[in-house]
């Protein structure tokens, strides 16, 4: 079969369709969570640097500034493995079946 017809048939697939549809608005949410916690964490430190500066506890040397940069780059990782949770899961079960009906 041509290389042009199996693209032709993976395009009018219902299935990849489902496929790309679902990864992007995937992505596009993730994208967007963890890209709005980093530019307002940039934001505070830009504008109000003393909301970050503020000691944990009295006579504490660690500030808020320090868990609340941890916490965005353990979400971040978390937003990461459940993306390829679903790639590995339902995206792949779809790509599967896209995959075996454009070659029989």
């Amino acid at each position: 079969m041509p290389e042009s017809m199996i693209y032709a048939r993976v395009r009018s697939n219902p299935k990849f369709h489902e496929l790309v549809r679902k990864r992007s608005r995937l992505a596009i949410a993730l994208s967007v969570i963890v890209l709005g916690a980093y530019y307002t964490f940039m934001m505070i430190v830009a504008f109000a640097p003393d909301m970050l500066r503020t000691p944990l506890s009295q006579g504490s040397n660690l500030t808020v500034g320090v868990p609340v940069g941890t916490a965005i780059i353990v979400i971040s990782w978390l937003l990461t493995g459940l993306y390829s949770h679903f790639a590995n899961g339902e995206f792949e079960a779809l790509n599967n079946d896209v995959v075996r009906e454009v070659l029989e």
